[in-house]
């Protein structure tokens, strides 16, 4: 079944006429991203028959496993942020929308002003149960032509392509386990000091009278020179 765009076909052409083994390859990284594109095209056409984004639907997920978890309790916005992988800005829009709609309610802190935290209304808990069941259900439905081994082959070549790709290759560097550091050798014990015989002490020669010495012979007096050996 032939579901490239005419794009991804000129690319492949082109490339093709210079190097035909990396064509091969550019086809089967254009048929991933055009299976991945009718993917999100289906699931935001089954969303916005509710009125909802890919990111909405995301957040009422959450927000529903949060509840599940500790009844009552909510989100605060920087958590559900870090949960989604999205921006705190990103998050204020998307609770916006929600909190029009009637799905989510804002729930300032007693003790701090600044504080809010996000819960489910009545409403929004009904659809995100109920929405979470038909997406699994659909997006399962997916792989129904597989077997198991098929499946499993699957997501073990994607897994392959992942790794190529830099985001695969950076989050492979953070899964590293970390260098130990080096130890260091524990420090020697210094040697005994040996103490030493003191020498003993040489002779003072007695000074003779130096009048009594008999005068040196006169000693000729010699011309510096700079040539002098």
């Amino acid at each position: 079944m032939e579901f490239l765009a005419r794009k991804h076909h000129a690319f492949i052409e082109a490339l093709g006429q210079s190097n035909p083994t990396q064509a091969v390859h550019l086809r089967s990284c254009f048929e991933v991203l055009a299976l991945s594109a009718a993917i999100d095209q289906d699931c935001a056409r089954r969303l916005a028959t509710h009125d909802l984004s890919e990111g909405r639907f995301v957040l009422l997920f959450l927000l529903n496993r949060a509840e599940r978890a500790n009844p009552g309790q909510g989100l605060q916005p920087h958590v559900l942020a870090d949960r989604a992988g999205v921006t705190r800005a990103t998050i204020t829009g998307l609770l916006d929308g929600l909190e029009r709609d009637a799905l989510v309610r804002r729930i300032p802190s007693k003790t701090d002003r600044r504080s809010i935290t996000i819960a489910l209304t009545k409403k929004g808990a009904t659809l995100a149960e109920s929405l979470f069941a038909d997406h699994a259900n659909w997006m399962a439905g997916l792989l129904n032509g597989l077997s198991a081994r098929e499946r499993e082959t699957l997501s073990q070549l994607l897994s392959k392509i992942w790794r190529n790709t830099d985001v695969g290759r950076v989050l492979a560097e953070k899964k590293k386990p970390a260098a130990s550091a080096p130890v260091e050798p524990e420090p020697a014990e210094p040697a005994p000091v040996v103490e030493r015989e003191k020498p003993a002490p040489r002779p003072v020669a007695k000074k003779e009278d130096p009048a009594l010495e008999p005068e040196p012979d006169p000693v000729p007096e010699q011309q510096f020179s700079l040539f002098a050996l």
